[in-house]
């Protein structure tokens, strides 16, 4: 089982002066114990759950830019891009550009979107939820020429590109992996059948994502794909505690989760800017569900 860090949280009551040496001692502290990737949310405010609108938030991929320059052994990618905030081209673009400078450690999540509120407060179309799945489906599309050898035109519903050049090329090859982000049964486990390398859903329960797992089998032989190469990750939040006291039911979670047929957890880390936490997950927990 691989563990992923999804840094969702950037209010850390410093104040900006101080941001940036926190996130690299957040970012380090995980390159170091043996997360297998850091993931960020593509959000412009802070969502609901999480805290207000008003804490603190950064554009995904200017963020990773950063955390690229700080770490050397993670793997790289937001969870997961809205495809209603970029232009399909730049998006491919922009990955590249972390892939290579990155040295080959950078993945597309993508997702259809979903907070209105951000999308009117700062003056995006927020397009019905068809239409949406439509952009989302053309985007994946047009990332895969872009990172073919098809420096041909696309011509879709939604997105026209004259020209699909995209120099210099992904250090990855064949190209950077691609995860479809979301738990939507008809649509978006579709998509990932079609077009990706990994999945994301909702880790609520082991029977839940067991059974959106089974969904996506379904999706995979109707699309005439293989299952077994698709990456299953889910969500969750870790807490072990900064003394590790809880760190053996965060050990259990993830185990179970294991055993619904996930192959990765992607979570948030409760209190991650306490460095005692952060060794704590890599000294009880991340060696503890290696082997999963």
């Amino acid at each position: 089982m691989k563990l992923g860090l999804h840094l969702a949280n950037f209010t850390y009551d410093i104040g900006p002066p101080g941001f940036a040496a926190k996130l690299d001692e957040v970012v380090s502290g995980a390159d170091a114990v043996g997360f297998d990737r850091i993931s960020v949310m593509d959000h412009y405010f802070q969502i609901p759950g999480i805290g207000p609108a008003e804490h603190e938030m950064f554009e995904a991929y200017g963020i990773l830019g950063y955390i690229a320059a700080r770490t050397s052994r993670v793997k790289l990618g937001v969870l997961a891009t809205g495809v209603t905030y970029r232009n399909p081209g730049f998006l491919a673009k922009q990955i590249t550009g972390l892939d290579v400078l990155s040295q080959g450690r950078a993945w597309l999540g993508i997702g259809a979107a979903w907070y209105e509120r951000e999308h009117l407060g700062l003056g995006w179309a927020f397009p019905p939820l068809r239409e949406r799945y439509e952009r989302l489906e053309e985007a994946i599309r047009i990332c895969l020429q872009m990172w073919s050898d098809d420096d041909g035109p696309f011509t879709g519903t939604h997105y026209q590109l004259a020209e699909t050049l995209c120099s210099p090329r992904p250090i990855q090859q064949p190209r950077p992996p691609i995860m479809v982000a979301g738990s939507g049964e008809r649509k978006t486990l579709r998509l990932v059948a079609r077009y990706a390398d990994q999945c994301n859903v909702r880790g609520d329960s082991p029977e839940g994502a067991k059974r959106l797992f089974a969904i996506l089998e379904q999706h995979c032989e109707a699309e005439g794909t293989d299952y077994q190469a698709i990456e299953r990750t889910v969500t969750m939040r870790f807490d072990p505690g900064p003394e590790g006291e809880r760190a053996a039911e965060v050990v259990d979670k993830i185990g179970e989760l294991a055993d619904a047929g996930a192959h990765a957890v992607l979570g948030s880390l409760q209190d991650a800017g306490d460095p005692r936490v952060m060794e704590a997950m890599g000294r009880l927990v991340i060696p503890q569900v290696a082997e999963l």
